[in-house]
């Protein structure tokens, strides 16, 4: 990554005179050639000042060296030349000090006032000289009288040919370089944006592997627990009754094979689901995130045939064959919904029964089922666990996940979901939902 102009004064100009080693070759060999010149100069300017001429010489090395210092005080190089301008000297330090006056970060204000003072000073050089030219040639020829404007206009054309150049130079240089900062800086800015949000795709990609997870779990669990719960209450009434009546028993069994045959039918089907939503490892890999989705979105998919309100009479039939005395109520005008409200309808009610299975064998249960003008309404409500229950311990075990996964199911489309005891010592699960399902489809 490109450093920022910040970043290197910090590291560079803070730390060392210059950012590199070409850069200081650059400023001493100006210096030298700068302080040479200015010697050189100091020679004429001892002998019109009437001083000793290596004072003059010493004095030109002096003034030429300050252009060893233009990158960090151009503003003082610049005032260095103009003073010495009135000694005839200083020529390269004044051109270089403009150019780099005008490249470097000083405000523009400064910059035209300096530029302004140079050019003042080149400009009544100038002009002293020429007329001092002037005048010399004529005493010498006597008829050599030039317009007057000549002298001016000479001037002013020496002068811009001088500074002009340099300070327009430094001028495009600096421009060009803020410019390359600017997008130094924006290059960087966009680096981090777009690691900012590569940071919050993988955020997003976590919880989307998260999500999917819990849905495809909540789908097993709706699927198979009903069942296999039914399965071993089933068989421990089989084991109750194996001695004392056979027939009951052979009909308990009966029932255990077809529950245990439909349970392994739609544990294939969802199994089957989630190996039709992998992909190939390798190079045509996709990121999990996305397999995740495919099955999720697989599994709702094959769960578009899945249960009906119209199959609640049968699942209530499956608990009564269970030996659970359960009484299923519907009111209102009865009507079609879409397949995700239907199918999380009937799964709350299918998990109640479950759960009456679990704790409250051989409780009444009380199923309702109320269809209203934009929603439906579902309630399943058991009495006390009766003490005199007299059928054997299924001991049923219980991951806890059933009444999360029934709230997460109607939140997802919603809908209001409601449980708790009954003041009469039962257990009350209630959800309504709405009969269109807008929330279902922003939430997936």
């Amino acid at each position: 990554m490109t450093a920022t102009g910040a970043e290197r004064d910090a590291t560079g100009v803070g730390s060392r005179w210059w950012e590199r080693r070409r850069g200081a070759v650059l400023d001493v060999g100006l210096a030298v050639v700068s302080a040479l010149e200015c010697g050189l100069e100091g020679v004429g300017f001892a002998e019109k000042a009437g001083t000793p001429v290596p004072l003059g010489v010493v004095f030109g090395l002096l003034v030429g060296s300050v252009l060893v210092v233009r990158r960090r005080r151009p503003v003082a190089v610049v005032l260095v030349s103009v003073a010495v301008a009135p000694a005839e000297m200083g020529f390269l330090m004044g051109i270089v000090g403009l150019y780099t006056l005008a490249a470097s970060d000083v405000p523009r204000r400064v910059t035209a006032l300096l530029a302004g003072m140079s050019t003042t000073a080149v400009f009544v050089v100038t002009v002293t000289g020429l007329r001092q030219d002037i005048a010399g040639a004529g005493a010498e020829q006597g008829d050599f009288d030039p317009a007057g404007w000549y002298v001016p206009v000479t001037a002013l054309l020496v002068t811009l040919g001088l500074n002009a150049p340099p300070l327009l130079l430094g001028l495009y240089i600096g421009a060009r370089r803020r410019l390359m900062e600017s997008l130094r800086e924006r290059a960087d800015s966009l680096e981090q944006e777009l690691s900012l949000l590569a940071d919050r795709a993988e955020e997003r990609a976590q919880w989307a592997r998260q999500e999917e997870r819990t849905r495809i779990a909540r789908e097993m669990h709706d699927v198979v627990a009903h069942r296999v719960s039914l399965m071993v209450v089933h068989a421990a009434a089989l084991q109750a009754v194996a001695l004392k009546d056979p027939q009951k028993a052979v009909r308990n069994a009966a029932l255990v094979g077809d529950m245990g045959r439909q349970a392994l039918t739609e544990l294939r089907e969802m199994l089957g689901v989630l190996r039709e939503g992998a992909v190939p490892a390798g190079p045509a890999a996709v990121p999990l995130a996305a397999v995740g989705r495919a099955a999720a979105a697989a599994a709702e998919a094959a769960a578009e045939d899945g249960p009906r309100l119209d199959a609640l009479d049968a699942l209530c039939e499956q608990s009564r064959l269970a030996g659970t005395a359960v009484e299923f109520v519907v009111t209102g005008e009865v009507r079609g919904y879409p397949p995700e409200v239907e199918r999380t309808a009937y799964r709350v009610v299918q998990e109640a029964l479950t759960n009456v299975h679990k704790h409250a064998a051989g409780a009444g249960v009380v199923v309702r089922l109320a269809h209203r003008e934009a929603e439906v309404a579902m309630q399943v409500e058991n009495g006390p666990c009766p003490s005199d229950a007299g059928g054997a311990d299924v001991r049923l075990p219980s991951g806890g996940n059933g009444l999360v996964g029934m709230r997460e199911r109607v939140s997802r489309l919603g809908g209001v979901f409601v449980s708790g005891p009954t003041d009469a010592g039962g257990f009350k699960v209630s959800a309504v939902l709405p009969a269109a399902s807008g929330g279902g489809a922003a939430a997936s």
